[in-house]
């Protein structure tokens, strides 16, 4: 099964290094992008949580039933890893990973996939952010 240590080493591997981690608790990370991104990243045995905070949701009506239908059709249509989801009043990405098996190349697909969607999708949930 994967280590704590397992983990840091692939967090100073992502994008040749260029990605900034740091342990801001025990088996709590957050890591930086060079684009931007603040990844949260909690080894959790027997899961590692991926996690980022995009944005707080809109006030209730019509404009955040909109925004929750794009979200879901982003889930099914965009989303390889992960899901868009609610937390408190916050939307957040999020991807679960087993230990068990887990290699770096697929911590790395998995991280990947998160910061892109973030990425491509924040102009599409642009309109839905509080002002």
């Amino acid at each position: 099964m994967v280590t704590r240590e397992d983990v840091q080493s692939w967090l100073d591997r992502l994008d040749g290094g260029s990605v900034t981690a740091r342990e801001v608790e025990p088996n709590l990370w957050i890591a930086n992008t060079p684009d931007g991104a603040e990844v949260v990243v909690h080894y959790a045995p027997p899961v590692l949580l991926l996690r980022v905070r995009v944005m707080e949701q809109p006030a209730a009506g019509e404009r955040r039933g909109e925004l929750f239908r794009q979200l879901l059709e982003l889930n099914v249509r965009d989303l390889v890893h992960g899901s868009y989801g609610l937390e408190g009043d916050h939307i957040v990405l999020t991807d679960t990973l087993e230990l068990e098996n887990l290699d770096f190349n697929e911590f790395e697909a998995s991280f990947d996939s998160v910061t892109l969607a973030l990425a491509s999708h924040m102009s599409a949930l642009a309109p839905y952010r509080q002002r």
